[in-house]
């Protein structure tokens, strides 16, 4: 049983550093980009991913609501943060905004 509790707890603690993870990039994201990606409000996904991280954070993992904050936590880190990050031009990896077919030394133009 021992073996089991410590797993509960790492799963626990796990969960509750995603959550933490999308409150605090739902915090530094622009107001206006979640409304120009269609979804819903900056407060309204601070509030709901606030109280998924309480919940999380005070309820035992094998309860029914920290289930809940974690439906809604996975589901701004799959629909709402690309979108959002899209908008607001949050990069992907590139630095300095060039093509995609920009090599080391400028764009490569197939040889032209």
């Amino acid at each position: 049983m021992q073996g089991f509790a410590g797993l509960m707890s790492l799963l626990s603690l796990a969960l509750i550093l995603l959550s933490g993870f999308a409150l605090v990039d739902a915090v530094i994201r622009r107001e206006d980009a979640y409304r120009a990606a269609d979804k819903q409000t900056k407060p309204f996904w601070l509030v709901i991913l606030a109280i998924a991280f309480v919940v999380i954070w005070l309820f035992p993992i094998m309860s029914f609501l920290p289930i809940i904050g974690l439906i809604a936590t996975i589901v701004y880190i799959v629909d709402v943060r690309p979108a959002v990050r899209q908008i607001s031009g949050g990069g992907g990896g590139r630095r300095g905004g060039g093509s995609s077919s920009d090599g080391p030394y400028g764009p490569y133009n197939g040889g032209r």
